[in-house]
């Protein structure tokens, strides 16, 4: 009866969110409730299935990048960026989907849509253009790019530390096909939005005679502000190795910030996504709703038992449910609970080096689904809609599904010359 509650809780949750009947933050937080009301889950049980490490990062850089803000530094990004790409709506659009995927690969994605979205609503607002379609883009460069290596997505890392496979292993296996979905995906968005990318010849004029120069409101804050961007990437570049979560290093990076940029502390604050970040709490205990229940537990087992014997058919099993779940749970138990169970297979002699692939690439990728697969999603369609451009879960996904499928797809190919 707990297994049917969760998963009628779960389905509940996710119906309000896609109709968007219910903010997204009041049905997370209902779910949580009924789940407690009827003793599916105590409260320490709840916090249990919480990932405060993603929750760190969120906050961390949000609180980073509240400070950095004040220095003008995005708005100096922006100009230049847009002068670099002589003003063309499209030429910006590549050039940031690309600086997105490669960033991505090395930082959290969070991190990254928190960086570079910013500057892509302002460089849209100079040209009086629609930035959701650059914005879509980054989304979806930033899941690519993660899952190109060991350290670009939370799954990756699990995946490498339980399997033991090195950052060259992911470079090797994973990378080049993100690569060429990467190049698929932006002649896909090419087709979809070409037309709409333009700007009156005025508009661009404008932009082409602005000084970037003169965005800088506070040359000593962006100072600090770049040693503090480098220093975060070879934090998160260097966490597992130092034996720190990603976590530390963003609240970290939010607390030396918070003091040398000597900013408004309180105001900073409030400027956090709250609701995202309540978001996301309430969503972490849904799923682990049926992560106690058992009911993840279940459907990886029934995976695996439905293609034992079939090498081939496993693959693309766990390819495509990895994918398919990713886009609406959040990938982290489903991976935890389906690690366990590959490496009891690699007991009975089977080769599951190819399955650690399958994996990685439909967690990851899967993450393109819908607006609530992968943590940048929520948070850059959070800033969009604060800023005024909203992306309703409806208009992401009509958008976004088939970019994963595409994906997926090409991630099949691959795994069937590669490794079949």
């Amino acid at each position: 009866m707990q297994e049917i509650i969760s998963i009628i809780i779960f389905a509940v949750v996710i119906v309000a969110i896609m109709t968007e009947k219910v903010h997204r933050t009041a049905a997370a937080l209902a779910g949580t409730a009924a789940l407690l009301l009827l003793h599916i889950l105590t409260v320490d049980e709840a916090f249990d299935y919480v990932d405060f490490n993603t929750i760190g990062v969120l906050v961390g850089m949000m609180l980073f990048v509240g400070v950095v803000r004040q220095s003008g530094m995005f708005e100096y990004a922006s100009v230049k960026a847009a002068k670099l790409a002589k003003g063309d709506p499209w030429r910006i659009l590549v050039a940031f989907t690309v600086l997105t995927a490669v960033l991505s690969a090395f930082l959290d994605n969070v991190t990254t849509v928190l960086l570079v979205g910013p500057m892509s609503i302002t460089i849209a607002q100079m040209l009086e253009i629609d930035p959701i379609p650059i914005l879509l883009c980054q989304i979806f460069a930033s899941n690519i790019g993660g899952t190109a290596t060991l350290i670009g997505d939370p799954p990756n890392i699990m995946i490498g530390s339980k399997a033991g496979l090195t950052f060259m292993d992911f470079i090797n296996n994973t990378g080049g096909i993100c690569c060429v979905i990467l190049a698929v995906m932006i002649v896909g968005m090419k087709f979809l939005y070409g037309k709409k990318m333009s700007a009156s010849p005025d508009k661009i004029k404008e932009v082409m005679q602005l000084d970037e120069k003169k965005q800088i409101r506070d040359a000593a804050l962006m100072k600090k502000a770049l040693v503090m961007i480098v220093l975060i990437v070879v934090g998160f570049v260097l966490h597992s190795q130092l034996g720190y979560e990603s976590s530390v290093v963003a609240l970290t990076a939010a607390a030396v910030m918070l003091i040398i940029g000597r900013q408004d502390v309180e105001q900073v604050v409030a400027e956090v996504e709250w609701p995202t970040i309540l978001f996301f709490i309430g969503l972490f205990i849904v799923v682990g709703g049926m992560v106690k229940t058992g009911v993840i537990k279940q459907l990886a087992m029934l995976m695996i038992e439905a293609t034992t014997g079939h090498p081939v058919a496993t693959m693309m099993i766990l390819l495509w449910a990895s994918a398919i779940l990713s886009s609406f749970l959040d990938n982290i138990p489903f991976v935890a609970t389906l690690i366990p169970l590959v490496i009891a297979m690699g007991s009975d002699g089977i080769d599951i080096a190819p399955l650690w692939w399958c994996i990685s690439l439909g967690a990851c990728l899967g993450g393109n689904g819908t607006q609530i697969g992968a943590s940048a999603n929520v948070v850059l369609s959070s800033i969009a809609t604060r800023k005024g451009y909203p992306i309703s879960f409806a208009k992401y996904t009509k958008v976004g599904f088939p970019v994963m499928l595409v994906s997926v797809a090409i991630s099949m190919v691959y795994i069937l010359i590669r490794y079949a």
